[in-house]
């Protein structure tokens, strides 16, 4: 019974944050977050982490006029809020309602699909892009449409947007309350700056800084302060504390065609194809490589007569995301396959999924529409340099020369004659010429992956588990060359959930073991109790196969990326409630 009671206590610390499903992109979400982390408070003044909700307010896009009554979401049950300040929105208080406190009779609505985390806290912090999806899914704009009365056609019909607004749900002066960031900035100019001295990581912070627009809009402007640090009043009440989702407005983002898509702080390779005329020991070519600022100078690249020859660099990617630009140059004649080459440089490592929580649904989850990815996969590669060797032609040159011999004794007096003799004095000239021989190398990838139960899981077998316990990961990679020197070794795996139909979230691996044998797991993951090296299944998932899919990749060749889709799989039966049971203890 105390593995019970320590699995229970892990699990309600565990699951914190269901991931939202997307079904549709409806809108587009203009929010942006900050934060950091909280002080701690006292026994009258403070707030947990996750007690929060969001104020959604239905207003025109063309003036922002308040079209619809606030609604106060939430996946907490604030039913003991004693001091609120009733469902009114920033634009409100902008055309001048004046703050009101009310007690007792807090409304709120918990959605049927729970929200992310909103408000940062020190454990970690709220995901920006998780908060952009739920906000512009369709299933959780077609039920704020019903929430506010409202057909969702005529919502999302591009004469209407949402205006967004963080709540937090804490205690005060020993009273429970609720309030926005705006109605904590007032609240706390009429206590005469009482609410800042007391909590002033929250309500100067954390709260007002859980969104923000990035693009001004609907007269209120982008926030360009600090991210980080306490804001004033002043600043709250004007810019801070609210997100807007706007429909069917076109925007046209920035499309840029790229040739290669590397991964950051990885070792990659570049290559281009050299031909024309013919490049030997006595004419050779040299092409150069300006990556970021370096040149990278590849020298004596030989081919035959109408022949070509690939030319690599092996270089090592930025660490932050960017699209470059790569200028080739050959020198010595002949010219390359390209002279200009684009790279999109991404990180993996921006979308882990939420914590989801102990009491989470999905009843909308299909087990069938989670279908496995078919990537590109390419296990093997081959390329070839040319090596060029002296072929001997040996041709005799003739030199003929003659020689004058004196006269002899049997010569008459008076003799005119020339004495003498031709000699060839001429020499062997190689008259050879350049051949190719092609030595030909390759390379290939291997790998495999296993799912097991976490040790932790206290019912586990080894490959059944109930759900809402967590998983671990092993990927095993291993590149096989003959050319070491051209080729990277595998440095990069992704794993990709059913919950998520293998799209939305997905978890970048940790590398534990580099080389050309590495080994991938996952990263440590920060809700987990014990900081494990775990993912959490969701409660609401079905009995039956659960399989995670990992993609492994950046294995680069100078014939191209080596990667190989992987899945393994656990079963699920049951969830973890069924490892509770409460009975009066039996006294002694």
């Amino acid at each position: 019974m105390k593995y019970i009671r320590k699995a229970l206590l892990l699990s309600v610390l565990l699951f914190s944050l269901v991931a939202p499903m997307t079904v549709y992109a409806t809108g587009d979400g203009n929010i942006d977050n900050g934060g950091g982390s909280l002080g701690s408070g006292t026994s009258t003044n403070y707030w947990s982490s996750h007690d929060e909700g969001v104020r959604v307010t239905v207003v025109n896009a063309s003036d922002g006029s308040v079209v619809s009554s606030s609604i106060d979401l939430t996946n907490k049950s604030p039913s003991d809020i004693k001091v609120h300040f009733g469902q009114v929105c920033k634009t409100a208080y902008k055309n001048g309602t004046g703050l009101s406190a009310r007690v007792g009779g807090y409304t709120y609505i918990n959605p049927a699909q729970p929200l992310p985390q909103i408000i940062s806290t020190s454990s970690g912090g709220a995901n920006l892009a998780a908060i952009k999806r739920y906000f512009t899914d369709e299933q959780v704009i077609r039920a704020i449409a019903g929430y506010v009365g409202m057909d969702f056609e005529t919502l999302t019909n591009g004469n209407y947007k949402l205006l967004l607004e963080p709540i937090a749900y804490v205690t005060f002066e020993g009273v429970r309350t609720a309030f926005t960031a705006t109605e904590a900035a007032k609240y706390n100019q009429i206590r005469g700056g009482m609410l800042r001295k007391k909590m002033p990581s929250l309500t100067h912070k954390n709260l007002p800084l859980a969104m923000f627009l990035e693009t001004s809009d609907l007269g209120y402007p982008a926030w360009g302060g600090s991210k980080t640090d306490k804001a004033s009043d002043e600043d709250i009440i004007s810019s801070l504390g609210l997100g807007i989702v706007r429909f069917n407005e076109i925007i046209t983002p920035e499309v840029i065609a790229a040739d290669y898509e590397y991964r950051v702080n990885t070792d990659v390779v570049t290559a281009v194809t050299v031909s024309g005329g013919q490049s030997d020991p006595d004419h050779p070519v040299s092409v150069s490589f300006s990556i970021l600022g370096n040149t990278y100078t590849v020298e004596n690249v030989y081919y035959p007569e109408e022949g070509q020859q690939l030319v690599w660099v092996k270089w090592h990617t930025p660490s932050t995301e960017q699209y470059i630009t790569i200028s080739v140059s050959v020198s010595g004649g002949g010219s390359a396959s390209r002279g200009t080459i684009t790279a999109n440089i991404v990180d993996l490592d921006k979308n882990p999924p939420p914590n989801p929580v102990a009491d989470d649904r999905n009843d909308s989850y299909r087990a069938g529409n989670a279908i496995i990815p078919d990537n590109v996969q390419k296990t093997s590669a081959a390329w070839s340099v040319w090596r060029p060797w002296w072929k001997e032609y040996w041709v005799w040159h003739s030199d003929w020369q003659w020689h004058s011999d004196s006269h002899s004794d049997s010569c008459p007096v008076g003799c005119t004659i020339n004495h003498g003799h031709w000699e060839d004095e001429g020499e062997y000239v190689d008259e050879g010429w350049w051949e190719f021989d092609l030595d030909r190398y390759s390379a290939s990838l291997t790998g495999n992956m296993t799912l097991s139960t976490d040790e932790k899981s206290p019912t586990a077998t080894d490959t059944t588990i109930k759900s809402g316990y967590g998983v671990n990961v092993t990927v095993n990679a291993r590149a096989s060359t003959s050319q070491s020197s051209a080729t990277t070794p595998p440095q990069t795996a992704v794993s990709y959930f059913p919950e998520f139909y293998y799209e939305t979230y997905w978890r970048l691996l940790e590398r534990t073991r580099s080389g050309y044998g590495a080994v991938f797991e996952f990263q440590n993951n920060h809700y987990s109790t014990y900081n494990r090296r775990t993912h959490f299944t969701p409660i609401w998932m079905p009995d039956g196969e659960y399989k995670v899919y990992t993609y492994l990749l950046d294995c680069w060749t100078p014939d191209g990326m080596l990667c190989m889709n992987l899945t393994d799989s656990v079963q699920i039966s049951g969830d973890l409630w069924d490892d509770w049971h409460i009975a009066p203890q039996n006294a002694r």
